[in-house]
């Protein structure tokens, strides 16, 4: 691991661009997840299939693949310039880990007693009204556990955006091998305890979350 130390803030930087790129668009994501979920449970047809559509097909494409989509067939098809580096990686991940989030929530919204909604609905609450002061807050508590699973594994798809112009840890483990070939080795296994430093937190925390919320229900 000497080049990574001889090396510290490339590494540094690298490890930050991971964290943004990964709260970015873990952000959005979530953003985007919450919306989809509404549409597939909305009593609209359109939103629903909509919905539905998307994430069978995006949840089921290669992320390299959408990354590639992107940058190559997007433009043209669009007419739009979709730049290389942070913008597009942030996007990709976005488009991608939203379809999961959509998933984890829409399961904890199944979760959630029918009478809840129809109580609601009794009392003249909107569809809205209902989904966003009655169901949704009941299903977020339950579905914590398998929400913080998907954003750990959305953290190492990350490394993804190595490929596409983006100076994360992986592109900084790539850039110092070729300069130190015999430290390659000691190399990707910094960078790989870098990760660990992010998302071991994170599955501690999920196993906690989900022992609580056993003993609750």
């Amino acid at each position: 691991m000497g080049a990574l130390i001889d090396n510290a803030d490339l590494v540094l930087q690298g490890f930050g661009a991971t964290l943004w790129v990964s709260l970015a668009s873990g952000v959005l994501a979530f953003v985007w997840g919450v919306t989809l979920a509404a549409f597939r449970v909305s009593p609209v047809g359109p939103l629903r299939t909509f919905a539905s559509g998307y994430v069978n097909v995006v949840r089921n494409t290669p992320l390299t693949l959408l990354f590639v989509f992107l940058v190559a067939a997007a433009p043209s098809l669009l007419g739009l310039k979709v730049p290389l580096g942070m913008p597009m990686a942030i996007l990709a991940l976005t488009l991608y880990t939203a379809t999961f989030v959509c998933e984890a929530i829409r399961s904890g919204i199944n979760s959630v007693g029918v009478g809840q909604a129809e109580a609601a609905r009794s009392v003249g609450l909107t569809f809205i009204q209902t989904l966003t002061q009655v169901v949704l807050p009941q299903a977020f508590r339950s579905v914590l556990p398998p929400m913080i699973n998907v954003y750990i594994a959305h953290i190492k798809n990350s490394s993804v955006a190595a490929a596409f112009a983006v100076t994360d840890l992986v592109a900084v483990a790539n850039r110092l091998s070729y300069g130190n070939p015999a430290d390659v080795v000691g190399i990707f296994a910094g960078v790989g305890l870098c990760y660990l430093v992010i998302t071991v937190p994170l599955s501690v925390t999920a196993e906690r979350l989900e022992s609580r919320v056993a003993v609750a229900r």
